[in-house]
């Protein structure tokens, strides 16, 4: 099969479509012929040498798939799902730009109806990652106010529409007033533009000072104290990546103690395959009604055949994108 790879780290260019084997399922795990895949944050930091796949993955780039279950391996129980020629879309553990990718069978979901493999593999990741960072990690109720960083982002996008769905208040932060009109859009109760505005004061404003309860934040280290400044006593920060630095310094740490905050960090490449089942479970219960009906949906930016996968990496890299970056392996 074709995949991409690359011998050393670096620039997009490092990347090269490459013959390797096609991968066998081991327990528990299906081989999906892929159709469609998503490019996102942690590809581009793996390629850049700054994020190992975790041990057993496929160094292979590749966290999102869309297509059709072509093998099982051991141990899936017969009348288990997937089926042999059921069309997935599936959180893989790496591989996924490649024609063939294995992923583990609690892992894969179904096409939502009416949904091709573009759009199915626009799902995964974003959705894996907002419902179990703001709905189980920090357990968003109806009413809960959530700040989102990134709102006009693959994650950002979605995690607008859910926390809208679900009941609660979203308020959105983006860098252009047409990322802010389009988070508005979409659902969000206000939008900021982190370069024109100062998200502390406009939060306060936004809330009568009472503040957020969640904030789901991909910045870290330079957004840290002014994201403590804009929650409510008893909120959730999140931190789910580092755009803005690993490192946060000079920070008052009495307002946690005082305002009884949480602020805890995920990362869910490492998690068990049975967590990331539990999630795949609770999307299909709670979430892909939502996407059958309509009311939520992917935003898709561009679509890039595997060949310019380099130019998919400069496009997510530049950040003038608004959802989804994928690969459409249905192309030559």
């Amino acid at each position: 099969m074709q995949a991409v790879t690359y011998a050393d780290p670096g620039a997009p260019d490092v990347m090269t479509l490459s013959d390797v084997p096609v991968p066998a399922p081991k327990e528990g795990e299906v081989l999906v012929r892929v159709m469609a895949a998503g490019v996102n944050r942690p590809d581009i930091m793996q390629r850049q040498g700054l994020y190992p796949p975790p041990p057993g993955a496929s160094p292979i780039l590749g966290l999102e798939i869309a297509g059709e279950v072509v093998a099982r391996g051991p141990g899936i129980p017969d009348d288990a799902f997937p089926a042999l020629g059921a069309r997935v879309c599936a959180l893989s553990n790496g591989g996924g730009y490649a024609q063939y990718c294995t992923v583990p069978a609690g892992q894969c979901l179904p096409w939502p109806s009416g949904f091709d493999a573009l759009h199915a593999a626009a799902l995964p990741e974003t959705f894996f990652t907002v419902w179990s960072n703001i709905f189980m990690t920090a357990s968003m109720r109806a009413g809960d106010r959530v700040l989102i960083h990134g709102g006009s982002s693959g994650i950002g996008t979605v995690a607008i529409q859910l926390v809208r769905q679900m009941g609660g208040i979203a308020y959105a932060t983006a860098g252009t007033p047409e990322k802010t009109e389009l988070c508005t859009a979409i659902g969000a109760d206000a939008a900021i533009n982190y370069r024109t505005e100062d998200f502390v004061t406009r939060i306060a404003e936004l809330t009568d000072g009472k503040g957020v309860n969640i904030i789901l934040d991909m910045i870290g280290g330079s957004y840290l104290e002014r994201n403590l400044k804009c929650l409510a006593p008893e909120g959730r920060l999140v931190i789910i990546a580092l755009q803005g630095g690993a490192r946060a310094e000079n920070i008052g740490l009495a307002r946690i103690m005082t305002r009884r905050l949480v602020v805890t960090g995920t990362t869910l490449r490492p998690r068990s395959s049975a967590y990331k089942a539990e999630i795949a479970r609770q999307l299909e219960q709670h979430v892909w009604p939502l996407l059958e009906k309509k009311a939520v949906r992917p935003l898709i930016h561009a679509t890039f055949p595997l060949a310019r996968v380099a130019d998919a990496h400069k496009l997510m890299e530049n950040g003038t994108h608004s959802g989804k970056i994928l690969l459409n392996l249905q192309t030559s």
